[in-house]
């Protein structure tokens, strides 16, 4: 007997206030183990995790869950003053079992306390899996971790609270070699219902199931991401097959109704000049004949010459064509001999010039973020600097891409967004930019708290697109973060096309592979 699904999806959709769709009647479910979300950006995963949640509520159908959910976002939301064990989820259980401690024994603080007399302990425990913390970093602010830290800091009070079910969304983003490997073990170690929403092939490949969600639909296989890859290839090489056929299938029913045609003309004229020498009547009803024979024939000829083609939209419906970004970045003519930037890491400087490309490299928590915002001038940054590092830049124009995404203005909409980043550009190239980074339609006038994280990045990437004049310098942290992997591709086209110099940080080894990097700079 099949066991019963921790997660049910029926005839679900949401729509945001703006009346774009999201989801449109979904019908699906997740049962325990380990199981892979999938699909292009913006189709609809992280909405889906945040319905299962409940943080939002479906438009109409139901979202069923067989008991507490817990997840972690696709991005971190910390509050000003939030410390450590606000990210572990504990932090107000803490501050009360502190208080108590101190003599004030008032009901709020103990019904806050309840049964967690050992949060501390149990806290402390927990932060052993992340690495450069420990239980006395309870108190630590947010703002200080790094972007690894905090996911697996989060992960690490997810696992404290024991829910079970948990949406991961994303959870590799920001982690180093070492920090992945650890979190991998705890995904095959992982007991109940757990679902990865994520693009990392390496860690779809550590799951029970993969389910995708593609044009409102979701397809669900029995297998890892890279079983359900190679079960796509086989099919969409037989759906390829299958149009090629019936592409032929059509061209020969069309060659069949021009002959026809042809065929219908002359007889057509040969009766009429037959008519020509019999009395009218015979010739009428000879003509009679004719036409009602030409009509069968075209109807016949017509109906099949349809069926062929219907049969060839069918074949194709079926056949995965998948829209690509079109990124071009503005060329900032940059000679050779520019120097752009200064990097000193331990007493060795290297010195950016032209169209160099730099990746900053090291385990999380070395201070490579910083190190970007000391290059991009933040007073934070610069007020805190690293021992024994510094960045200096020697160019105005610099285009930036934090690993927050934080630039972007959540409550404004993405074209007012965009608006103020290129003010003098007119709306409707605006929005011709934006279709050719794939969004468009309603998407452009929603706020940009409701996108996903990949067109979140899009969004981002459109106002460096349109800065007047282009960035000579661009500093990208972590920009594979949440993107589908023929985003990537685009993307690694366009970098490697830029006729500036780039400093970027990865923990996406390939991805730094395929940029012909000059140089790297190792922290730690």
């Amino acid at each position: 007997m099949p066991a019963t699904p921790s997660v049910v999806l029926d005839d679900l959709t949401f729509t945001w206030p703006d009346g774009s769709v999201a989801l449109d009647h979904l019908t699906t479910a997740f049962g325990r183990g380990r199981t892979g979300l999938v699909g292009r950006n913006g189709a609809g995963k992280s909405t889906l995790v945040r319905l299962a949640t409940g943080e939002l509520h479906p438009t109409t159908g139901s979202i069923r869950t067989s008991g507490p959910v817990d997840h972690l976002p696709q991005r971190l939301h910390a509050r000003p003053g939030d410390t450590v064990a606000d990210l572990l989820g504990v932090g107000t259980t803490v501050a009360a079992l502190r208080a108590v401690l101190a003599g004030d024994a008032s009901e709020e603080r103990l019904d806050a306390v309840g049964d967690d007399w050992d949060v501390e302990e149990r806290a402390a425990a927990a932060l052993v899996s992340v690495p450069g913390l420990d239980g006395d970093d309870l108190d630590r602010p947010v703002t200080t971790l790094s972007g690894g830290q905090a996911v697996l800091t989060r992960v690490a009070g997810i696992r404290m609270r024991r829910a079970p079910i948990v949406f991961l969304d994303e959870p590799t983003n920001n982690l180093d070699r070492g920090a992945r490997a650890a979190l991998l073990d705890l995904v095959d170690r992982w007991t109940g219902t757990l679902v990865l929403v994520s693009h990392d092939r390496e860690l779809l490949d550590h799951v029970d199931e993969t389910v995708e969600l593609r044009s409102g639909s979701a397809t669900v296989f029995g297998g890892t991401f890279s079983a359900y890859e190679e079960h796509l290839a086989v099919q969409q090489e037989a759906v390829a097959r299958e149009v090629r056929v019936a592409e032929q299938r059509h061209r020969a029913e069309q060659r069949q109704r021009i002959e026809a045609e042809t065929m219908i003309a002359r007889r057509a004229r040969a009766g009429e000049q037959a008519g020509r020498s019999m009395p009218r009547i015979l010739a009428n009803e000879q003509r009679k004949k004719a036409q009602e024979t030409a009509g069968r024939l075209r109807v016949a000829h017509g109906s099949a010459e349809a069926q062929a083609r219907a049969a060839v939209q069918a074949a194709e419906l079926r056949l995965r064509d998948d829209e690509s970004l079109h990124v071009t970045l503005p060329d900032p003519h940059v000679p050779a001999s520019r120097r752009i930037a200064t990097i000193t890491v331990r007493g060795r400087s290297v010195v950016v010039q032209g169209p160099e490309r730099i990746a900053v490299a090291g385990a999380n928590g070395v201070g490579k973020s910083t190190l970007l915002e000391q290059l991009v001038g933040s007073p934070e940054a610069r007020a805190h600097p690293l021992p024994d590092t510094s960045a200096t830049p020697h160019v105005d124009r610099v285009g930036y891409l934090p690993q927050r995404r934080d630039a972007l203005d959540d409550d404004a909409t993405v074209l007012a967004n965009l608006r103020r980043a290129a003010p003098h550009v007119p709306d409707g190239e605006l929005r011709n930019q934006l279709a050719r980074l794939l969004v468009r339609g309603d998407t452009v006038d929603r706020p940009v708290a409701s996108l996903s994280g990949g067109e979140r990045f899009r969004v981002a990437l459109a106002t460096l697109v349109l800065a007047d004049p282009p960035p000579q310098l661009l500093v990208l942290d972590e920009p594979t973060n949440d993107l589908d992997l023929t985003s990537v591709d685009q993307l690694v086209e366009a970098l490697r096309a830029f006729r500036g110099a780039l400093v970027v940080v990865s923990h996406d080894e390939r991805f730094l592979e395929r940029l012909a990097l000059t140089t790297r700079i190792e922290l730690g």
